[in-house]
């Protein structure tokens, strides 16, 4: 054996080994004519390109044609991947089969003797479809080319330019850094490619170029690394016998008995048994634990490391994926992984199903991580998506109620901090109503018909109930709001009346609306609790549609104490005559004829008036969203220029923030986006 170590006057300087695994051995590309070869030897990548032979019968010239039309455009370029105008070439990239060639080497047997040489790089040689990301960036292009048109004459005079200074990187950061996708791409474009010279198997340079494969010299004494006496050799072959230390087998790290567990702090216990169960009813859990363990002490641990759903504790996020780790499939940070596997968490307080590609959709989470989020909780069923491992808990949740509450508001912390971050609301995943009939056309003339027979039958109903009301307040009772019960009969009365849909006329509650005083003609005011929750939210929100508002309430509900709930069962009419009476208007909102949004997102609230001077812009921007679905910034600054006076930067900045939110360069007021 010649180890050739070290050869003279060689031309090649790195040995590769290359082959082409998606092609059989048998199929090699030696007479493919190879247009050019780079080698980049820092990073040991390699790239050939070779002709494709668009003459053969099997190659679809119409398709080629199509491709280098999407990569190239219809100019032509000295930069153009395809200069014939058809896809005659294809690349090929070369993988590391493997980062250490240590082990490896190229043997060649000639004359009884075995020479071997080392190896720089062991390669694999792929297809590269680079082309098709060349395609995709002209396609933005274009896009982004035609968006741009409109907004040029705009802005052609208005140019400004902010100086930033960059802050001092901290080391954490910077290792961050380097470790990042882009820093790594962009280190690997800075090595220059090394044009070379392809010469085949045959030609006579690969001829001469293989004589370096042969050692040059032919004594044995320079390899001093293969030369053994007979006696090494035999002791490297069969090592003399040692007295081996009788040692206790050692399981995995993460694994201890339950003699090691029980000798850990309680807190501890439950954090490693649910650190490596994932998801235990507390029963379960109890039965782990030492025998006599107090079961409110292990409450008050269980809930430190994991979280209630369905009456079952599941682990919290940040325990499995501490804080400054990533993931081990994809590299993604632990806050964000935290983030994901809480909103699946979430998904199953709702329901006991979910579908992994909508929660792919929302979290936008590489499919391994979500995979393994699911699969610590759930299991998957056959057209059912991924269902909760454990039956609900209703046994623990009955005995602690407390405990259930507590989790309860807990979740919905969680949830209010997922809706900011994925922009979702708890509606979306409820099950949708069945759909509602056609309106029924029906005459005038039958409608008054119907009312007075319903007012007869009901008037001495009527006639009882405003006697109590008149005495109550002789008496000076306070005044109640009746609750609306929730009905599904189809001949509930008609509101003919010319006012909003809420039953108020001109954007305040009439006659017909629920908050109307009928004992006195005069209107009796909501609850000075939801009068007080509508005051905040609206100075604080400024527009919001009726199904943002009952859902920034029931978090308000949620978030009071046990038994201290004060309001209770409003109806929406109500909750609309309460917005209408606390210095707020309905804004008609033209929605297209084509919107999703269900009714309740159809009704927008704004805040009308609070005292400022301000208010007459917001009544201005009001007024132009009452005839347009969405407007441009451009729009809204020479209304209130024609209106008023030339508003400022800030001003306008202002208003935008309070009450609208912006999409692809339009105004829309906040919650009528439809996606």
């Amino acid at each position: 054996v010649v180890l050739n170590k070290q050869i003279p006057n060689m031309g090649i300087v790195n040995i590769y080994l290359c082959s082409y695994p998606v092609r059989p051995a048998t199929m090699t590309y030696d007479d493919v004519t190879h247009l050019t070869a780079k080698i980049k030897p820092k990073q040991q990548r390699v790239e050939l390109e070779m002709a494709i032979d668009a003459m053969s019968p099997n190659y679809c010239r119409s398709k080629g044609e199509q491709i280098a039309l999407n990569v190239d455009g219809t100019s032509y370029d000295e930069t153009n991947t395809y200069s014939a105008k058809m896809m005659d070439k294809q690349t090929f990239s070369s993988i590391q089969a493997t980062t250490n060639t240590s082990r490896y080497a190229a043997a060649v047997f000639r004359k009884g003797e075995l020479h071997v040489t080392p190896l720089t790089g062991i390669l694999q040689m792929r297809p590269s479809f680079s082309y098709l990301d060349k395609a995709d960036n002209k396609t933005r292009e274009r896009e982004a080319t035609n968006e741009g048109t409109f907004f040029c004459f705009y802005f052609f005079h208005f140019f400004t330019r902010t100086v930033r200074f960059a802050r001092p990187e901290s080391e954490q950061a910077r290792q961050r850094r380097i470790q990042s996708y882009e820093f790594l791409q962009k280190k690997q474009a800075e090595e220059p490619w090394i044009h070379l010279r392809y010469h085949g198997v045959k030609d006579g340079r690969s001829e001469h170029e293989k004589q370096y494969l042969f050692c040059q010299s032919v004594d044995t004494s320079e390899n001093s690394e293969l030369v053994k006496s007979p006696k090494e050799y035999l002791a490297m072959l069969m090592p003399p016998l040692t007295e081996e230390k009788v040692v206790k087998p050692v399981g995995p790290s993460n694994v201890l008995s339950m003699a090691q567990l029980r000798t850990l702090p309680l807190g501890e216990q439950v954090k490693t048994l649910m650190k490596n169960v994932k998801v235990m009813p507390f029963a379960n859990l109890m039965g782990l634990l030492a025998s006599g363990t107090d079961s409110t002490a292990v409450l008050r641990c269980i809930q430190q490391v994991a979280l209630l759903v369905q009456g079952n504790w599941v682990v919290k996020s940040d325990v499995l994926y501490p804080k400054n780790t990533c993931s081990p499939h994809s590299g993604v940070p632990a806050e964000v992984l935290c983030r994901g596997r809480d909103f699946v968490m979430w998904r199953f307080t709702l329901e006991r199903s979910v579908m992994r590609k909508e929660v792919a959709s929302i979290i936008k989470l590489p499919p391994e991580d979500v995979k393994e989020f699911l699969e610590h909780v759930a299991v998957p069923r056959v057209n059912r998506g991924w269902e909760f491992l454990l039956p609900t808990d209703v046994d623990f949740i009955k005995k602690h109620p407390d405990v259930a509450h507590r989790q309860n508001m807990l979740w919905l912390g969680i949830q209010s901090k997922l809706e900011k971050v994925f922009v979702f609301s708890k509606e979306d995943f409820m099950p949708k109503s069945c759909p509602q009939p056609e309106p029924v056309h029906i005459p005038g003339d039958h409608v008054l018909k119907v009312a007075q027979e319903r007012a007869h039958t009901n008037q001495s109903t009527l006639m009882k109930e405003l006697t109590v009301k008149k005495e109550n307040f002789k008496a000076g009772g306070s005044v109640c709001i009746k609750q609306e019960p929730i009905s599904d009969r189809e001949d509930e009365p008609m509101d003919t009346s010319s006012c909003l849909l809420n039953g108020s006329v001109n954007g305040f509650p009439g006659a017909a609306s629920p908050s109307f005083d009928h004992a006195n003609g005069n209107r009796a005011g909501p609850a000075p609790e939801l009068q007080d929750f509508v005051n905040k939210t609206f100075r604080k929100h400024f527009v919001l549609t009726l199904s943002e508002f009952k859902r920034l309430f029931n978090l308000h509900l949620a978030s009071m104490p046990a038994g201290q709930v004060v309001i209770q069962s409003l109806s929406d009419r109500i909750l609309q005559d309460a917005i209408l009476l606390n210095h707020c208007r309905q804004i008609p909102v033209p929605f297209p004829a084509q919107t999703t949004a269900a009714p309740d997102e159809q009704k927008v609230f704004g805040l009308w008036e609070t005292g400022e001077d301000f208010d007459k812009h917001r009544r201005l921007l009001y007024d132009l969203f009452s005839k347009n679905y969405r407007i441009r910034r451009t729009m809204l600054q020479a209304k209130l220029a024609q209106e008023l006076s030339e508003p400022s930067k800030e001003d306008m900045d202002r208003l935008l923030r309070e009450c609208c939110m912006s999409q692809a360069g339009m105004w829309y007021l906040k919650g009528t986006i439809q996606s």
